[in-house]
């Protein structure tokens, strides 16, 4: 028997992984993996909350996404690795828990006016984009996962989850349902090429399907600091995205040396970028080794979606039938 607790997260399938992702998330999902049972899963129903007027790339992000969970770590021997789709079940729970979930608890989500603002070419006033925490919350509650690693900012978005549950308890007098707590995670930012956060939405990422030229050519190509025009400028290492991802790829003594450089005039930002390339790409070999096997190998993936996903399924459904039971709506055929 296992008891461990459980944890859920996923990853909608709206575009590529990139590096932001694989240091914000994957590398604590494959910590993660040692100490607790793991539900990982890629959703794809979700990315239909934005993406419904052209799904055509949802089944290849589909693909890529799985590819770069296990090229990750992520070892289903000991996590269940599935997709959303696949499992029924949560558009049922989906459904069901809508029935009951006010609508201003929905529209005070962070995300919601968020989201309307950041993509305004899109229309967004459907009851898909408005019900995403809905099927959020059916997500990880029909697994009645103990955590969910989140961010400090995506607690709000839990919070929701917590109260659905805690309506359906009180409603139907069944404690089926435990509460999902936030595992706070501490993501380090990753800037993008050009200093922002880096997000597939602002075009400014480097993705883990890259090839090892693309990664190269987008660093040699990143902004530094503006105010070094030429090479015996000096700067501010703060004000370069270069030197913030030296923070995180480089030793302690090689950001100690950037910075010094930068600030001197002593390194220009060819070299500092070369240095960043170096240690970027001795970060990202194994990765990059097990893609090329996956990628070689599509099968294998894809029955370890199907198997995960069948598992997966089995727990959702022991969930749906105390669920039907509770609100009377149990099959009698």
């Amino acid at each position: 028997m296992n008891n461990k607790e459980r944890v859920l997260s996923g990853i909608q399938a709206s575009g590529r992984l990139h590096l932001g992702n694989l240091v914000g998330a994957l590398e604590n999902w494959v910590s993660l993996q040692e100490r607790y049972e793991c539900f990982y899963f890629v959703a794809d129903w979700h990315a239909l909350a934005t993406g419904y007027a052209d799904p055509s790339e949802i089944k290849e992000n589909t693909k890529d996404i799985l590819i770069n969970f296990i090229a990750a770590g992520l070892d289903p021997d000991r996590s269940t690795i599935f997709i959303q789709s696949m499992v029924p079940q949560h558009a049922e729970l989906s459904l069901l828990l809508s029935m009951i979930t006010p609508i201003g608890w929905l529209e005070r989500v962070p995300s919601f006016k968020e989201k309307q603002e950041q993509l305004k070419d899109r229309d967004l006033y459907t009851h898909g984009f408005m019900g995403y925490p809905v099927l959020q919350t059916a997500d990880i509650i029909i697994y009645r996962a103990r955590f969910v690693p989140v961010g400090v900012d995506q607690i709000p978005h839990l919070e929701v989850s917590r109260e659905i549950a805690r309506r359906f308890n009180h409603l139907y007098k069944e404690k089926i349902f435990p509460e999902p707590e936030g595992l706070l995670t501490e993501f380090p930012k990753v800037p993008g090429l050009d200093g922002r956060k880096m997000s597939k939405s602002y075009d400014n990422a480097i993705y883990l399907s890259d090839t090892r030229e693309v990664v190269e050519q987008k660093i040699r190509t990143m902004m530094t600091d503006p105010a070094r025009r030429r090479r015996t400028d000096r700067g501010d290492p703060e004000l370069s995205p270069v030197y913030h991802l030296h923070k995180i790829f480089s030793s302690r003594d090689e950001v100690d040396e950037v910075a010094q450089g930068c600030r001197t005039a002593g390194i220009g930002c060819i070299d500092c970028k070369k240095i960043l390339i170096r240690n970027l790409f001795e970060y990202m070999e194994p990765l990059w080794k097990r893609r090329d096997e996956l990628v070689s190998n599509p099968e294998m993936v894809l029955e370890i979606a199907r198997k995960g996903s069948q598992k997966a399924g089995k727990e959702a459904e022991e969930t749906m039938k105390l669920v039907r039971e509770a609100m009377g709506m149990h099959r009698c055929y």
